[in-house]
C-alpha cells in the first residue's frame, strides 16, 4: 500500500536532516509519495506568512506530515510557525515517548514514559502585549474542552497501550483557577477509567521525581509549557535532543517532528545526529500501520547505535549526518 505524505524540510539544519531520513525510510520498502510544503524562514523572507495557506490545505487534504526543525526568533520577528502550524491544523496533543536507546550512554536506565502535552492553549496562546512602557502582560489560557481532550487523549493511549498509571502534572498550589481547572477535569476523568491508577504532581517536585525515581512514572499529561520544559528534560534523560522524537495528532491530522531545533550554526556541515527526525518518522509508519518498515529502520538503528562504529559528535563520534544514515540503510539489506 502506498501512502501520501507531506514534507516540510524546515531551516537550518532541517533539509539535510530531511534528506537523510527519507533516505533512510526508502529504503524500509514503505511506499511514500511525498509532497513538498515550505513553512518558517523561507516563506517570511519572500513576504510570505511564517506557515502559508496553502501548506495547511496540503497537509489538511493528506492528513500526514514530516516536518525538519524551523527557526524561531527568540524575543522578536514573528510569531512560531511550530506553534502556528498546531493552531491551524489544531494539533491539539504533542506526545513524546522516551525511553532506553541501546548504545546510547546514560545514567538514566529503563527508561519508559510517554508525556503528553496539551499543544494549543496555555500561555502558547500567544496573547501578550505592553500594558505600558515598563509592564508586559501575557495571558495563561485553560479551558475544560482543551483540558479534557488532551487527558482523555493519555487515558485512551495507557488503555490502548497497556499501560497502568497516567500522572496530571500541574501548579495548581498557586495558580489554583487555571491549573486547578486542568487538576479537577483530570480527576473527573480519571474515574472513567478505574483500571488505570492516577496520581498528580505539582510541576516542580515533578521535575525533582523525573530526574530521581523516574520508573515510577508511565503515562504523563500535563498543559502546554509545562510539557514544552518536562519534555526537554526527559529527552536530555534518554541521550539529548538528537534522538529524542515527537509527534502533534489531532482529530484529523498528524504532524511528526524532531524535538530539536535547527541549528543554524551547524547548517550544511553534514554533522547533526538525523535519529530524532528519524525515530519520528518510525512513529508515523507506525500511524500509518507501515509496522514491518518502522521495525526494520528501529532495528537496523539499534544495531548502529549498539555497535557504536558510526556515531554522529552529540554521541561522541565523528560521523556525518549522510554517513550515519547510510549506515542504517546497510543494517537492512
Amino acid at each position: 500500500m502506498s501512502h501520501k505524505a507531506v514534507i516540510i524540510r524546515g531551516d537550518g539544519t532541517g533539509p539535510e536532516l530531511c534528506e537523510a531520513v527519507l533516505k533512510v525510510i526508502d529504503a524500509s520498502g514503505a511506499k511514500i509519495a511525498w509532497s513538498d510544503a515550505e513553512a518558517g524562514e523561507k516563506p517570511l523572507q519572500r513576504g510570505e506568512p511564517v506557515v502559508p495557506d496553502k501548506t495547511i490545505e496540503i497537509i489538511k487534504k493528506t492528513k500526514i506530515a514530516l516536518k525538519g526543525p524551523m527557526t524561531t526568533p527568540v524575543g522578536k520577528g514573528s510569531v512560531s510557525a511550530n506553534v502556528t502550524l498546531r493552531k491551524k491544523l489544531d494539533l491539539f496533543a504533542c506526545v513524546r515517548p522516551i525511553w532506553t536507546l541501546p548504545g546510547v550512554e546514560t545514567p538514566f536506565k529503563d527508561l519508559n514514559i510517554v508525556i503528553f502535552r496539551e499543544n494549543t492553549e496555555d500561555l502558547y496562546a500567544q496573547i501578550e502585549y505592553m500594558a505600558t512602557a515598563d509592564v508586559a502582560l501575557a495571558l495563561k489560557v485553560i479551558s475544560k474542552s482543551g483540558s479534557r481532550r488532551i487527558i482523555e487523549a493519555a487515558f485512551e493511549y495507557a488503555r490502548a497501550n497497556g499501560r497502568k498509571k497516567v500522572a496530571a502534572v500541574h501548579k495548581a498550589n498557586i495558580m489554583k483557577i487555571s491549573d486547578g481547572l486542568f487538576l479537577q477535569t483530570a480527576r473527573e476523568i480519571a474515574e472513567k477509567y478505574p483500571e488505570i491508577e492516577f496520581g498528580d504532581y505539582i510541576v516542580d517536585n515533578f521535575c525533582m521525581q523525573l530526574v530521581t525515581r523516574w520508573k515510577q512514572f508511565d503515562v504523563v499529561v500535563m498543559p502546554n509549557l509545562y510539557g514544552d520544559i518536562a519534555s526537554d528534560l526527559a529527552a536530555g534523560m534518554m541521550g539529548g535532543l538528537g534522538v529524542a522524537p515527537g509527534a502533534n495528532f489531532g482529530r484529523d491530522c498528524a504532524v511528526f517532528e524532531a524535538v530539536h531545533g535547527s541549528a543554524p550554526k551547524y547548517a550544511g556541515l553534514n554533522r547533526v545526529n538525523p535519529t530524532a527526525l528519524l525515530l519520528s518518522g518510525v512513529l508515523m509508519l507506525r500511524h500509518l500501520k507501515e509496522t514491518q518498515a518502522a521495525d526494520r529502520i528501529e532495528q537496523a538503528l539499534y544495531r548502529v547505535l549498539r555497535e557504536g562504529q558510526a556515531r554522529t559528535y552529540d554521541l561522541g563520534g565523528t560521523t556525518g549526518t549522510q554517513e550515519f544514515a547510510q549506515a542504517i540503510i546497510a543494517k537492512m539489506s
